[in-house]
Parts: C-alpha cells; sequence; structure tokens
C-alpha cells in the first residue's frame, strides 16, 4: 500500500504498490519529506520523513533512504539498498544493487557505484568516543567504485578515479586515477586505460 504521507500531491510521480513516502523517523524529531517532481518509487521503497530529495529521482526495489538525507536531482537507486541518516548525494549520482551507504557520507556529482559495494563510517565500533566522530568516506566527482568495494571511514576518492572491484580503500584515492587491492593502491591514471572499444571480447550475448 502506497502512503502518500510527506509526500506532495503530484501528478507526475509513478509509485507502485507497496510504497512509504514519509515513514516516521523514531530517532528523532524531524520535519516532513521533501520529494521533487517526477518520482519514480517501485515496491518495497520506503523513505524516511527528514530527507530532501530532488526531481526525477528513481529506485529499484527494496530501497530505504533513511532521515536527515539531502539527495540531488536524477539520481538513481536500486534493488536492496540502503542510504543511511545524514548522508549527501549530489546530481546524477548512479547507486546500483545490494549496497550499504553509512551515516554521514558524501557521494558528489555524477559518482557511480556498482553493485556490493559497502561503506564504513566507524573506525572502532561499539566505542562511544568513536561514535561520536563516525564519518563515511566522501566520493568527489565522477569517481566510479567498482563491484564489492568496501570504503573505510574518512577516506577521499578523488575526483574521476576508478577503483577496481573487490578493493578495500583504507585511505585517500588522488584524483585521476585507478587504484584496487587490499589496501587499494594507485596503478595507474585513468587517462592511460585503453579504449573501451580496444577492450571489446567476442562474447556469445553481445
Amino acid at each position: 500500500m502506497t502512503s502518500p504521507a510527506g509526500a506532495p500531491e503530484n501528478s507526475s510521480h509513478n509509485l507502485d504498490d507497496n510504497v512509504v513516502v514519509g515513514y516516521h523517523c523514531e530517532r528523532k524529531e524531524v520535519p516532513p519529506l521533501e520529494l521533487g517532481d517526477n518520482a519514480r518509487l517501485r515496491s518495497g521503497t520506503i523513505l524516511y520523513n527528514g530527507s530532501t530529495i530532488g526531481k526525477n529521482f528513481q529506485t529499484g526495489h527494496n530501497v530505504v533512504v533513511r532521515e536527515e538525507c539531502t539527495i540531488g536531482d536524477n539520481v538513481a537507486i536500486w534493488g536492496n539498498t540502503v542510504i543511511d541518516y545524514g548522508c549527501v548525494i549530489g546530481d546524477n549520482v548512479k547507486i546500483h544493487t545490494g549496497i550499504y551507504v553509512a551515516q554521514f557520507t558524501i557521494i558528489e556529482d555524477g559518482a557511480f557505484l556498482a553493485p556490493g559495494v559497502s561503506i564504513a563510517n566507524d573506525l572502532y565500533p561499539g566505542d562511544d568516543d568513536s561514535a561520536d566522530v563516525m564519518a563515511g568516506p566522501i566520493i568527489e566527482t565522477g569517481a566510479q567504485i567498482g563491484v564489492g568495494v568496501t570504503l573505510l571511514p574518512y577516506v577521499r576518492i578523488g575526483a574521476g578515479s576508478i577503483i577496481g572491484s573487490g578493493s578495500v580503500v583504507s585511505r585517500d584515492i588522488p584524483p585521476g586515477v585507478v587504484a584496487f587491492g587490499n589496501p587499494a593502491r594507485v596503478n595507474r591514471n585513468v587517462s592511460d586505460l585503453p579504449p573501451v572499444a580496444e577492450r571489446k571480447t567476442d562474447h556469445p550475448l553481445r
């Protein structure tokens, strides 16, 4: 069942059944959800009160966006992904399936997160002092985070950089580079990568 609580009455929205818009936040008192025009929300989506979301927002199935998040225009968040509270997400960001974005993470314009990315924000989980200063990473403009990457607290991924699949990022990555491994290390500049057309294979489904 779709709940209109917290959402503007707007015929441009396309909401499946079993979508909750304006879920009550039990953690603290927050203002109503602000949801921009032309949202496409698929079944199982839950948007908490207290967040501000721009126009042309899309979700896959079973997406949760917690309170006190700020999300820009033209953002897509695909199935079984959780955006925890207090995050900032820019315009034209794509967040794929099965991703956890921890509290106080910043994702700048045009960034891409591939399936299975996990983001941490607490240096010493369970420690009260650590909880008081927890913060997720900063993913700068146009950065691309590969499948199954883990990003540790406080790290900064430079603009336009690519993080290879399965990497664990424990320190800052400069702009415009390719980094991978555990821990992730810089391997080359993005500008040195061969063109995609040169990397095609004779895959039977292509």
